[in-house]
């Protein structure tokens, strides 16, 4: 059983607990829609942007790119940050490492159209220490990066992980907010959504502090998507009624071995216990 199965059937658990509205949209005959996918943070003064089109839903292609928008993000000093089209709906912006404490605002014009966000960055809140266990669930074995951390108290605070494992591009793994915990000291268990981790596996764990619109969207994604073939499309925090998200964060990248270690009493022989 992956570990997608296992949210699946955590969140069948909860499927009677309430109901929400959903909006069912058909998928071949809704208009395009434009997709901003902007995941901006410390980890480098090269920052990405892509910008796309939906295409309907039987179509040979995932989406259509957009290579003529307008670009810029601004902070709250008043800089502007302008990015090129590079490739394949692919925007750049070089020399731009964003600072914790700023807000920042994106502008991008397609087609004569404006799409518009604002996102804080949060300050980054340190791990104490992280490591790998290896956890029972229904009875089968799975393997988790931890993450032990302080909760800052009085202020909430909210968690992106992405992961990748052995140098695989790095995807969406989970997100976690401070709502039960704020203050406390806090262990978070991040593994992957499609692929169960083994043994002999690298890993890199990406861990994002995010504003909250931003926890909104991925929090929203992970209940919404467990094991879906088709996923719904999680609430947007950018303008007229575009699709995707705007995000600006503070991070830190983890790498880690999964290594099976195998202990056995009888392996030790009198000799080697020492009493104190």
């Amino acid at each position: 059983m992956t570990i997608k199965r296992y949210i699946y059937l955590c969140c069948a658990l909860f499927i009677f607990a309430g109901c929400e509205e959903l909006i069912d949209i058909d998928l071949n005959d809704a208009d395009p829609r434009i997709v901003i996918e902007a995941n901006l943070s410390n980890l480098g003064s090269v920052q990405r942007i892509r910008v796309s089109r939906t295409v309907p839903f039987n179509a040979p292609i995932n989406a259509q790119a957009v290579t003529d928008a307008v670009l810029q993000v601004s902070d709250s000093r008043g800089r502007v940050y302008h990015f090129l089209h590079e490739e394949e709906g692919n925007y750049i912006a070089r020399d731009f490492m964003p600072s914790s404490g700023q807000n920042y605002a994106l502008q991008a014009e397609v087609a004569g159209e404006l799409y518009e966000s604002s996102c804080y960055m949060p300050d980054y809140v340190d791990v104490d220490s992280t490591g790998i266990v290896k956890e029972q669930v229904f009875g089968e074995s799975y393997y988790f990066a931890t993450f032990k951390f302080n909760d800052p108290a009085d202020v909430s605070s909210y968690y992106k992980y992405d992961i990748s494992i052995n140098d695989a591009p790095s995807r969406f793994a989970s997100v976690f907010s401070d709502k039960f915990n704020n203050g406390l000291y806090v262990t978070h268990q991040v593994s992957d959504r499609d692929l169960d981790l083994k043994p002999g596996y690298n890993i890199t764990v990406r861990r994002y502090c995010v504003d909250e619109k931003v926890f909104n969207y991925w929090n929203e994604y992970q209940s919404t998507n467990p094991g879906s073939a088709a996923p719904g499309n999680p609430t947007s925090n950018i303008s007229n009624n575009a699709l995707g998200y705007f995000s600006v964060a503070s991070a830190q990248e983890f790498f880690m071995e999964i290594m099976e270690v195998d202990f056995d009493w009888d392996d030790l022989d009198d000799s080697s216990i020492s009493m104190p």
